[in-house]
C-alpha cells in the first residue's frame, strides 16, 4: 500500500503548497482511493505535481462534513467522472465553529448521484469498509473545542456523528484511515484494533503541559498500532507525543509518501 499526502497543514517540499485541511491518495492492490479533498482545489494541483492522476481514482471517501476535508468535493467531481464518494448520512448537517462561522459542506452538492450515504457500517468490498463507531463506548473525554452543530434554531456541541473511518484489509494487515478522529483516537484504535492508523488526532488545542497528552500517548502505546498523524494534531503536540511514543508515531506533511 502506498499513501501520498496531497495536502496537509504543513509542507517540507518547496514545490508543493499547504493549507489547513487534509487529502490523502492511497493505492492498494485493488483500488486507487482519494480520502478527503482538502479545503480548496489544492489537493488536485499538488497531485499533478506528484504525478498522481486523480481521474483514475475508483473510490473516494469523505471522512466527515467539514469544509477543510470536503471543500474540494466539487473539483473532484469535475476531474473524475466515475468514482463514487462515500460519506456519512449525517455529512450535510449544519456544522459551525462557534455560532457564526459555518464550516460544513456546500449544500448544492448534496443531491449529486455519485454520493453514497453510508450508515454506521458500510462494507464496500473484501478490502474496504467504513465504520462510524457512533454506538461505541468512548474511552477518553472528547472535547469539541468550540465545534457545534445546529439543529433547527438551536446550537449544541457537535457529537461528530458525521465522522466515519476507512478500514483497509490487505495482506493480513489492517490499516485505519481517519480524518480528524473527533471521537477520540484512543477510542478508535481500541475499537478497530488496527496495525496502522493514519490521520489527525484533534489535539492541537490541548496544552502539552496539561498532562492530557501524556495519558493519551500511554493509552496509544497499549495498542499494537503504529500511528501516522497530521493536520489537527498540532505540530507542538506531535513533538511532545513523539518523545513518548518514539518510533510508534510519525508525521505526514504535504508530499510525504509512506509504503505500508
Amino acid at each position: 500500500m502506498i499513501i501520498k499526502t496531497l495536502t496537509e497543514n504543513t509542507t517540507e517540499n518547496c514545490n508543493l503548497k499547504s493549507e489547513h485541511g487534509l487529502s490523502l491518495y492511497i493505492e492498494t492492490e485493488k483500488h486507487k482511493i482519494l480520502f478527503d479533498m482538502g479545503q480548496t482545489d489544492l489537493f488536485y494541483k499538488n497531485a499533478q505535481t506528484l504525478g498522481v492522476d486523480l481521474g483514475e481514482v475508483d473510490v473516494a471517501v469523505l471522512s466527515h462534513g467539514h469544509y477543510d476535508h470536503g471543500g474540494g468535493l466539487e473539483k473532484f467531481f469535475e476531474i473524475n467522472k466515475t468514482a463514487f464518494v462515500y460519506l456519512s448520512r449525517f455529512a450535510f448537517g449544519e456544522y459551525y465553529n462557534g455560532t457564526e462561522k459555518y464550516i460544513g459542506l456546500d449544500e448544492s452538492l448534496k443531491n449529486n448521484p455519485r454520493l453514497i450515504f453510508a450508515q454506521d457500517e458500510k462494507i464496500i468490498d473484501s478490502e474496504l469498509s467504513l465504520f462510524s463507531l457512533n454506538n461505541e463506548i468512548k474511552k477518553e473525554k472528547i472535547e469539541p473545542f468550540g465545534l457545534n452543530q445546529k439543529i433547527g434554531e438551536n446550537f449544541s456541541h457537535d457529537a461528530f456523528r458525521h465522522e466515519h473511518y476507512l478500514v483497509i484489509n490487505e495482506n493480513g494487515k489492517k490499516t485505519v484511515i481517519s480524518g480528524c478522529s473527533h471521537k477520540g483516537v484512543v477510542s478508535i484504535a481500541n475499537a478497530l484494533d488496527p496495525d496502522v492508523l493514519v490521520g489527525g488526532f484533534h489535539y492541537s488545542k490541548i496544552d502539552p503541559d496539561s498532562g492530557i497528552l501524556d495519558k493519551r500517548a500511554e493509552e496509544l502505546l497499549k495498542t499494537k498500532a503504529t500511528f501516522f498523524t497530521c493536520h489537527c494534531t498540532g505540530e507542538e503536540q506531535y513533538k511532545y507525543m513523539k518523545k513518548i511514543m518514539q518510533n510508534r508515531l510519525h508525521y505526514l506533511h504535504t508530499g510525504t509518501v509512506i509504503n505500508l
